[in-house]
């Protein structure tokens, strides 16, 4: 099979799971016509799909395509052939339907690290009381009033955006509009819509707080998610790699995207990105104590497992909604609400899997980034991560 009829197939094959379960195609930014041939067709059979999926793999040696473009390729096939299995109903373990989405490995976190982090952050909140109550009140006073968050918003992307375009560059058409939304799943969500534009939802159920801001638009837009589909439309697609126009949910673009956003804020603002954001609100009147949030989010990093760990009680272990509900407000010091806020993440057929790649997505890429320099080598690779078809096997062998 020649290359160009193979990324065909494989750009029809993850359209069709998108007639399996709506949203499975987060983006798709290729030819219509192949959207419009998957939607003119019959519901298509999972058990099909996944075998597709398979003579697709088989198929790749004789392609003719590079080897980084046929190992992207090939990762993504084996993620699809297990989606087409779980849809047909097959019962794989959860630790083995992770593998195959996100061609990583995981496993529970340490209790201890749990600890520790606890013991750290009330380093940074001191007083009486429960620790879990002194973070919650600590929020609650972090909390952006509902009337402000627009304002905010727009001035933080804009900030980042500037910062952006003056260290890794950005088509000049290039916008991204936000939008208030509720009943969703997550805190916020990019959908790119192709041509260097992108829609960014922020979910209002959820209270958004100041220190989390600037890590929200980074992560989804500058430069994260926004950035990096423009980046790699304007690169990768620009020189022919039309795989590059789908963006599927489970598979291993996704652990690659999530770890790269949850790194953009330090990539692009660097480690005292609490006091750059301090004078962001101060122009808008707004009080926020930079140095005490660096520190607290410090602190907190080794609680990065507790929402993987849940997953896998839940779908692993056979765990109640209860029990890890509670695990939840133990050791991410949740509300109750919060964490069953969490619970409709790791509960939707859809999402289940998709925790890890937070975990082991900022795992992988920033311990890959770590092996450099904070300077221009650490920008270079970050770079790369925006401009090349890397994936997590791809990382672990350079």
């Amino acid at each position: 099979m020649d290359p160009d009829t193979l990324v065909r197939q494989y750009l029809l094959l993850g359209l069709g799971f998108d007639r399996l379960e709506d949203g499975f195609v987060d983006a798709f930014t290729g030819d219509p016509a192949l959207r419009k041939q998957i939607e003119s067709a019959p519901k298509p059979d999972p058990r099909e799909l996944a075998r597709t999926a398979r003579e697709l793999r088989g198929e790749l040696a004789g392609s003719g395509l590079n080897a980084e473009r046929a190992h992207f390729i090939d990762v993504h096939l084996r993620a699809l052939e297990c989606s087409g299995r779980k849809f047909a109903g097959e019962d794989i373990g959860f630790v083995d339907e992770v593998e195959a989405y996100f061609d990583v490995r995981i496993e529970k976190g340490n209790e201890d690290a749990y600890s520790d982090a606890h013991r750290l952050m009330g380093e940074v909140l001191p007083g009486p009381g429960p620790l879990a109550q002194r973070v919650q009140a600590h929020r609650k006073a972090d909390e952006i009033p509902a009337a402000r968050l627009n304002e905010c918003v727009e001035a933080m992307s804009s900030a980042l955006r500037d910062l952006v375009r003056g260290t890794f560059g950005l088509p000049a058409s290039e916008t991204v509009e936000y939008e208030v939304v509720g009943d969703k799943p997550w805190s916020g969500f990019n959908y790119y819509l192709g041509d260097y534009r992108s829609k960014v939802a922020i979910n209002s159920d959820l209270p958004q707080f100041m220190a989390n801001l600037p890590r929200l638009i980074a992560h989804e837009s500058y430069p994260g998610h926004h950035t990096e589909h423009c980046l790699k439309e304007a690169g990768l697609v620009g020189s022919g790699q039309l795989e590059q126009t789908l963006f599927l949910v489970n598979t291993p673009q996704c652990i690659m995207a999530e770890g790269l956003a949850d790194l953009a804020l330090e990539a692009i603002v660097g480690p005292e990105w609490g006091l750059w954001a301090q004078d962001i609100y101060a122009d808008l009147g707004l009080s926020f104590d930079g140095e005490k949030a660096q520190r607290l989010s410090a602190a907190s990093g080794q609680l990065l497992s507790v929402r993987q760990d849940a997953a896998l009680m839940l779908h692993d272990e056979g765990r109640s909604l209860d029990d890890v509900a509670l695990f939840l407000e133990r050791w991410s010091l949740s509300t109750p609400e919060r964490a069953r806020q969490s619970l409709k993440f790791l509960s939707s057929p859809l999402w289940r899997a998709y925790t890890s790649t937070y975990v082991e997505g900022y795992r992988l890429l920033g311990g890959w980034l770590d092996e450099v320099p904070v300077g221009a080598e650490r920008t270079e690779r970050f770079r790369r991560l925006l401009d090349e078809p890397l994936v997590p096997s791809s990382l672990r062998a350079a």
